[in-house]
């Protein structure tokens, strides 16, 4: 529990460090970069139309109409102005809500002036226009409103309380530039046309609603389109970190600027040709019929500008690096009009989200001592952050995803390191020194658990295994010490190889005697499968090597197996300075003598009822005999287990040795003996019983028969 504790803080120290690292990298806007690509990548994902899109529509000046003025009408460029009083004209026809007319005309027409005051003309007939004017402070040139130009009745309540609290600097334009006075003074109202970039790479990405210049509000082309388009009175105020717009909230950073939702590539909105809405204009006037219904304009807001490239009116945008800069006004009032401006999230929530990102990192990394656990939380803490910023996007807000994927990756970096520092050492330690007498997977819970390295024990249901190599002390007698040492060696290593790769446990090695046991100190369901399956492996593994060994030793090398499953004391027993993680129990004792049973019936591997029970029909088994056990009262049954293509090959004279077991167990022990000898030249259990059978004949044992083979010798 303590050891645990100590875990806890120091995850989280290094959580709470990984967040601090982070937030001196993101306060300062080390991070806005990186975070821009983030949310680019966020805009083209989600972008789709809102609900006010079908409202809004641009009318283009593009390549094409600029080809078809000079090819067909021979407008060279500029064109006369008067062609602009066409798409006025038919805004007006159409019905119109609003007309934009996104182009700053500051020099008056090469035409002379009556081409000025014709497409004035056409403007004050629309009655619902919307002029461009220039906000800046080196391209402009004028200091104050000029007299006899439209003055915008815009209030903002609340704006100087909002100001003290935040950055007006950034709202405030000391020079402007404005239409000449022929097309200004009939707009219904002017706005401002220079939208300001994002700082960190010029990318068009959030927009104020209005500026102030000259001690006016001047809004922009968005709003301005809306306060023409939507019945007054209108009424605008700034309440915390909102513009509030006739009720309705869209949200605002310290520099005023509301986040721009994208609605999708260019043309996304519904877009026209002005050459179309020139030619479909000429059409009505002229009786027939036009390329564009008037109909298709009707309550729209309609935003004319130019998108050809020589005309200087593409700005990189997170849809694009060449967006049409009407299409981003147009989008602007988009966003207002089907009211889903994307929310900031604020800083604080930001940073506890950081926080707690690499709180869980720490967690997840110190507390967990498996490399699988390790990999796991790098798997689920990496991808989150940028999950959740995808999942707020989703839901209108705009969280950051750099900072806190950034504070999670030091975080799981940092406690990586520290585990490395301090338990790797340990856990390298420990993997060397028992490598090789565990199996991998203890070594594993020992190193996840070391509390467990400690006298004491649990009781549990163990498959255990006794091994001993027939004729072994002979062998021994004939060999040098180093070739001994080798040979067992070698047989040693490929037996505990196919046990420990069934999940088994080495108790101990005993000489040329391996003890081992299943289901502890890992559980496992299958114990019985994988221990039968480990002895038939091994068994199999021997005879392959037989031939090598005979060579070495001058005598083939047969290995006898007992196998029993049962209830056991398992755990660490010995002293409190020196103690082995072993078995008790009287299933261990019965295994242990079913290991040395086998030379009374020739056979080399032998299982308790138990065992084979537990591995169902798993492997096929001949029953060999009830043995009476010294220390039980009721005899034990067991079985000599097989592949199944053995079986089938040798079942004929399995058959014929069940058949005889059948008249032994019934007391028919002249009839049993006739059975017997029929296979006892090739089956040895046949020539053990037959011979026991003689031995029964010769002295009859006293007392009733029960066909019990009570054991005489280990």
């Amino acid at each position: 529990m303590a050891e645990r504790k100590g875990k806890a803080f120091q995850a989280l120290i290094v959580g709470t460090l990984a967040a601090a690292i982070a937030s001196g990298l993101w306060l300062p806007g080390l991070l806005e970069s990186f975070e821009a690509r983030t949310w680019d990548l966020r805009e083209r994902v989600f972008a789709a139309p809102g609900k006010a899109t079908p409202k809004v529509v641009t009318v283009m000046l593009d390549q094409e109409s600029l080809v078809w003025g000079k090819k067909v009408n021979g407008w060279p460029w500029p064109w006369p102005r008067e062609v602009y009083a066409a798409i006025v004209d038919f805004c007006k026809r159409a019905g119109a809500k609003a007309l934009v007319f996104d182009v700053l005309l500051t020099e008056p027409s090469p035409y002379g002036v009556s081409d000025d005051q014709a497409l004035g003309a056409a403007l004050s007939s629309q009655g619902r226009t919307v002029g461009a004017m220039l906000l800046g402070s080196q391209m402009a040139t004028e200091g104050s409103w000029p007299q006899g130009l439209p003055l915008p009745a815009l209030s903002v309540s609340g704006l100087a309380e909002w100001t003290a609290a935040s950055r007006p600097a950034a709202m405030v334009y000391p020079l402007a530039e404005f239409p000449i006075s022929e097309v200004a003074s009939s707009m219904k109202i002017l706005a401002n046309t220079n939208m300001p970039a994002d700082e960190v790479d010029g990318v068009y990405r959030r927009e104020p609603l209005f500026s102030v210049f000259a001690g006016h509000i001047v809004p922009t082309e968005a709003l301005a389109a809306y306060l023409v388009g939507e019945p007054g009175p209108h009424s605008v105020a700034i309440a915390r970190n909102a513009l509030m717009i006739d009720g309705h909230a869209v949200p605002i950073d310290r520099d005023g600027r509301a986040i721009l939702r994208y609605r999708g590539p260019s043309l996304t909105h519904q877009a026209y040709r002005a050459a179309a809405i020139i030619r479909s204009e000429q059409l009505i006037l002229g009786g027939e019929k036009p390329e564009v219904e008037p109909s298709a304009l009707k309550d729209a807001y309609v935003f004319f500008g130019f998108t050809a490239s020589g005309l200087f009116d593409l700005k990189p945008t997170p849809m694009s690096g060449s967006y049409p800069g009407v299409e981003v006004n147009a989008t602007m009032l988009d966003n207002l009009l089907s009211g889903d401006y994307l929310r900031p999230v604020p800083a604080w929530a930001s940073a506890l989200l950081a926080l707690a990102l690499c709180v869980g990192a720490a967690f997840a990394v110190t507390l967990s001592s498996r490399a699988i656990g390790n990999a796991a939380a790098y798997l689920i803490i990496i991808p989150l952050a940028p999950a959740l910023g995808f999942g707020a996007y989703a839901a209108g807000w705009a969280l950051p995803v750099v900072f806190p994927e950034l504070a999670a990756l030091l975080s799981l970096v940092g406690s990586s390191l520290l585990n490395y520092a301090t338990e790797g050492k340990q856990k390298r330690y420990l993997k060397g020194a028992f490598k090789q007498y565990l199996s991998p997977a203890f070594i594993e819970e020992i190193i996840a658990h070391p509390e467990r390295l400690k006298l004491g024990g649990e009781r549990r249901e163990l498959t255990i295994f006794f091994s001993d190599v027939q004729g072994f002390t002979s062998i021994s007698e004939v060999l040098s010490p180093e070739d001994l040492t080798s040979l067992l060696n070698d047989y040693l290593s490929a037996m505990t190889d196919i046990i420990l790769e069934e999940g088994g446990t080495i108790d101990k090695y005993e000489g040329d005697a391996i003890i081992a046991f299943w289901n502890a100190p890992l559980s496992l369901e299958d114990h019985a499968v994988r221990g039968l399956r480990a002895t038939l492996r091994c068994q199999a593994a021997l005879a392959a090597l037989r031939p090598a060994f005979k060579a070495r030793v001058g005598k083939d090398l047969y290995m006898r197996v007992g196998m029993n499953s049962g209830p056991a004391v398992v755990g660490n027993m010995g002293s409190s300075n020196r103690f082995d993680y072993t078995m008790l129990g009287d299933a261990v004792n019965l295994a242990a003598r079913l290991e040395g049973v086998n030379k009374q019936f020739g056979t080399y591997t032998m299982v308790s009822e138990a065992t084979l029970r537990l591995t169902g029909d798993s492997y096929p088994a001949r029953e060999l005999s009830r043995i009476g056990v010294v220390g039980r009262k009721e005899p034990v049954r067991v079985f000599e287990p097989m592949y199944p293509e053995e079986y089938r090959e040798r079942k004929p004279v399995l058959d014929v040795f069940g058949s005889a077991l059948k008249l032994y167990y019934e007391g028919s022990l002249g009839e049993a003996l006739k059975v017997f000898e029929t296979i006892a030249a090739v089956d040895p259990p046949a020539e053990h019983y037959a011979e026991r059978c003689r031995d029964l004949m010769a002295s009859p044992p006293p007392g009733p028969w029960s066909g019990v083979w009570v054991m005489t010798s280990k």
